[in-house]
């Protein structure tokens, strides 16, 4: 690649550190051209925490700028200082504002960077978002990744944020959903079943979606209410929103099917070795209605896609794990699994 990949250390008080020196570690080649944004010292710590007991060194190099990335040699963990360093480092599996500001500071500068045509892609470890709320402005301003990097977007671009608007992907090898609202409470997300919202949704998953299948994506929608309504005994959002979203979409020639019933939807799009899944995608109401099916076939897996950036944005299927932070034990498959949609989206 011309332009290297970025990936954001996350919450210091977390695994991302870990799972990262883990992937230099054990899939370089994957990793050539990719480089921490992060902190050297919380990189430092996590790499002597995957060499353990190995006579193998992990070396921490750190880079003057971003493209050194691109020369550096396998089993090497290069970071770019972009947090600010901090006087001690912070203890393991604890929410705190130094480690919110910390992880902050790393999606803000990629996001800048990548703004600026300096990246390929960013690929972003987890945060913790009450360690962010904790750090306070403007990190609090953000209930996660996703709204941040819109916001940074927007303002780069000179748009209202509502004139940007984004979706959360996740996907693995067996299904894709895409989601309608994301972090709000279900009762706040249920207002947002829109017929504009689910409109727009699915005009972003067919123009993202198709750009990575170099084909026009068949796209399934799953409804809001027990068995798709049926037929307005159950509600009436799919007769009233829905449904009208769904035709007006095929108007416009996007592939669109639905509303089907959430509870056999996800089955009937899930590919498998022995059957092709019926669709591309599902684009489900609300969060976990569409992030539990993706997450029960395998969390290690599985990646977060922001659709709708003018930059490409993945990230692992899993939290900062606290409970497990320092251990050596956290899993790096879904990060490199992030790495390599990462690739494989970049322009």
């Amino acid at each position: 690649m011309s332009l290297p990949v970025a990936i954001t250390q996350g919450d210091p008080a977390g695994i991302g550190p870990e799972i990262i020196a883990k992937a230099f570690r054990d899939q370089p080649e994957l990793l050539r051209g990719c480089f921490v944004a992060g902190d050297v010292a919380t990189l430092r710590r996590a790499a002597a925490i995957v060499q353990g007991d190995s006579q193998a060194s992990l070396p921490v190099a750190e880079l003057a700028q971003a493209s050194d990335a691109l020369d550096v040699p396998p089993r090497c963990v290069p970071v770019l200082q972009v947090a600010t360093p901090a006087d001690a480092l912070v203890p393991f599996g604890q929410v705190s504002a130094a480690a919110g500001r910390a992880a902050g500071d790393c999606v803000f500068w990629a996001a800048r960077a990548a703004l600026r045509a300096e990246l390929a892609a960013i690929v972003t470890a987890p945060l913790h978002k009450e360690a962010l709320a904790a750090a306070g402005a403007p990190y609090a301003r953000y209930p996660g990744h996703t709204e941040l990097l819109q916001a940074e977007a927007a303002a780069y671009l000179g748009r209202p944020i509502e004139q940007l608007p984004v979706r959360m992907m996740l996907a693995n090898d067996e299904l894709r959903t895409v989601l309608v609202s994301i972090h709000l409470s279900l009762r706040a997300a249920i207002e947002q079943v829109t017929e504009r919202n689910i409109l727009q949704t699915l005009r972003i998953t067919h123009q993202s979606v198709g750009a990575a299948l170099h084909r026009s994506p068949r796209i399934a929608v799953a409804g809001l209410n027990p068995h798709a309504g049926e037929g307005g005994l159950f509600g009436r959002e799919e007769l009233d929103i829905i449904g009208p979203a769904i035709a007006q979409a095929r108007a416009e020639g996007i592939d669109a099917h639905g509303p089907f019933a959430p509870d056999t939807v996800f089955m009937r799009a899930r590919s498998t070795p022995e059957r092709a899944g019926e669709f591309d995608v599902v684009v489900a109401m609300y969060h976990d209605q569409g992030l539990i099916p993706v997450k029960y076939l395998g969390v290690e897996q599985g990646v977060n896609v922001t659709l709708g950036l003018p930059f490409v944005r993945t990230s692992p299927d899993h939290g900062t794990a606290f409970d497990i932070a320092g251990s050596g034990r956290a899993d790096a498959a879904s990060l490199l699994a992030a790495v390599r949609m990462a690739r494989e989206l970049a322009p």
